[in-house]
């Protein structure tokens, strides 16, 4: 887990919590909300690790007793709070992991601390069991709400928190932080955020994936040789990428990436704005060799690809039509 020095952008929202450590002014609550993908977990994670860490200071030490058991996920005064459910935070559940739990001092240090993620799952009854919990919390007692919504969230709990928006990160910041942190070049970590779609875990996750690089090489492979293969050798590639964790709609999705690269090239005739901008000649020449019109076609042929897989077509012959759309192309 990163410390606070290790967190991408929230320069405000990381300097308010490390002062109310430094202070000691600590809160009972807070609500932190943000897009999905800004990094409210992390940021949880963070904090909890600071407030239980033995050394002093804001910053969680790592290798403290206490830290070692926050990053193995193990330690006894984080609480998770779970449902069942998938849309649905009841109130048995907010009653029996916090409300019926918060009485029980803390195992190790100070705090206890309990992380809702999703409350705006939280139904208006385990809303109303919460409230009595934040109304008159034992001392070292510390609620983290997760929300995407925090207008989902009855007023009186938010007005007994302190509130902390989360703003999506800069692509530019992330594809930086990739770069120097994870050492790999500009063009992977374009790539990265492209398919992350502004989650900054799942950035780092796919730039630290082994098979989700192999997958980007075999789709640049196909897509700059397809005028030299027949289909069926194609289709044997690609049959291969079901071997990885990466899904075939990923491979397709690399693919449209490419193509949606050639269609830009091939209207600005500049690199500026490609996501795959190391690939520069190979762009060039598809987009000298195919019309607007059959760029487009191939873009269309790759969702079709997609919603037939989707629908348990054969994957033989989703792949065939698709790569004999693009060689005609």
């Amino acid at each position: 887990m990163a410390g606070f020095k290790d967190i991408i952008g929230h320069e405000q929202t990381v300097a308010h919590l490390r002062r109310s450590i430094e202070s000691d002014k600590v809160a009972h609550a807070y609500l932190i909300q943000g897009e999905t993908g800004t990094g409210k977990r992390l940021l949880a994670d963070t904090f909890a690790q600071a407030l239980l860490c033995s050394a002093p200071g804001s910053e969680a030490c790592g290798t403290c007793h206490d830290c070692r058991q926050v990053l193995s996920g193990n330690h006894p005064d984080i609480v998770y709070v779970t449902h069942e459910k998938p849309g649905l935070i009841s109130v048995d559940e907010i009653r029996k992991q916090v409300v019926g739990d918060v009485q029980i001092k803390p195992y190790n240090g100070k705090y206890k601390i309990y992380i809702i993620e999703e409350a705006e799952k939280m139904n208006q009854q385990a809303q109303s069991a919460l409230l009595k919990t934040l109304e008159e919390p034992p001392s070292y007692v510390v609620i983290l709400l997760l929300t995407v919504n925090a207008a989902a969230l009855l007023e009186t709990i938010r007005s007994r928190c302190i509130q902390l928006t989360l703003q999506p990160v800069s692509d530019e910041l992330v594809e930086q932080y990739l770069m120097d942190h994870l050492q790999i070049p500009d063009y992977q970590a374009r790539l990265c955020l492209a398919f992350a779609q502004g989650s900054i875990g799942k950035a780092m996750e796919l730039a630290s994936s082994e098979s989700f690089a192999q997958i980007r090489r075999t789709a640049l492979m196909v897509a700059t040789k397809v005028r030299d293969m027949d289909v069926s050798q194609i289709a044997s590639v690609v049959r291969e990428v079901t071997q990885y964790k990466v899904s075939i709609g990923e491979f397709l999705d690399i693919l449209a990436v490419w193509y949606r690269d050639v269609l830009y090239f091939k209207a600005t005739r500049t690199a500026d704005s490609l996501i795959f901008r190391d690939q520069l000649q190979q762009i060039r020449q598809t987009a000298k060799l195919s019309s607007y019109e059959g760029i487009e076609t191939i873009l269309e042929a790759i969702r079709t690809a997609k919603q037939r897989l989707d629908a348990n077509v054969s994957f033989d012959l989703t792949m065939e039509l698709l790569f004999m759309t693009i060689k005609e192309n």
